[in-house]
């Protein structure tokens, strides 16, 4: 009896197999990497109701991250400044501004301005700044050097393996706390020995257990 199918069609159910396995890891790998949040988080940078420089203000004036997230080392929010920081100084400074005109109008009718939040943990994680800033970590580790930028944008996915990978080992991000906030501190050649020595006198042991996250 003459063959029906020809050789070949032997190897269509393994070639069959090849092609769905490759579809299912391709699929896996693109949704790993373009759904995670060091893709759909890093680069985040909202237009803002008003067009607030933190260059300007943190990087050219020098003005201390504290001097307007005024909750940052005894609170776990950092807070956003209400209008009355704002006019602490617009009062004098630039007090015709047409730029500044939504900030005279929260002023004058006591409405906050709705500023849109950049950085944010998922809800399902508590992130406390008050215990991260006191026990030696800088701004500038999670939200990248802010003191350069027009326009404030996400640097850090924020994702929860990138905070287990500094809870793991935290020792290149830890500081003396007067560098808290700046954003040009570097560390010097006696930075492991200070480590070493503030890791004691500072009990730092951060958790890397579910229930130091979520509560």
């Amino acid at each position: 009896m003459a063959q029906i199918f020809p050789r070949w069609t032997t190897r269509l159910p393994l070639f069959a197999a090849v092609v769905v396995v490759a579809v299912i890891v391709g699929g896996v790998g693109f949704f790993w990497y373009y759904g995670s949040p060091e893709y759909t988080h890093v680069g985040y940078r909202p237009t803002q109701p008003v067009a607030y420089s933190h260059k300007l203000h943190a990087g050219d004036l020098g003005i201390d991250c504290r001097y307007c997230h005024t909750s940052v080392e005894s609170s776990a929010t950092a807070v956003v400044p209400p209008t009355q920081t704002c006019m602490n100084c617009h009062t004098l400074i630039l007090s015709e501004s047409e730029k500044l005109l939504p900030v005279r109008e929260s002023w004058a009718t006591g409405m906050p301005i709705e500023w849109v939040r950049v950085n944010k943990v998922a809800d399902y994680a508590f992130f406390d700044h008050s215990a991260h800033v006191t026990k030696g970590i800088g701004c500038v580790t999670c939200h990248g050097n802010v003191a350069q930028m027009e326009k404030v944008m996400q640097v850090e996915p924020l994702s929860m393996g990138w905070c287990l990978d500094c809870h793991r080992n935290p020792d290149p991000h830890l500081r003396p706390l007067d560098k808290i906030t700046d954003m040009k501190w570097q560390p010097g050649s006696e930075h492991a020995e200070f480590v070493e020595r503030v890791k004691k006198e500072w009990k730092i042991d951060p958790p890397v257990d579910c229930s130091g996250c979520h509560r």
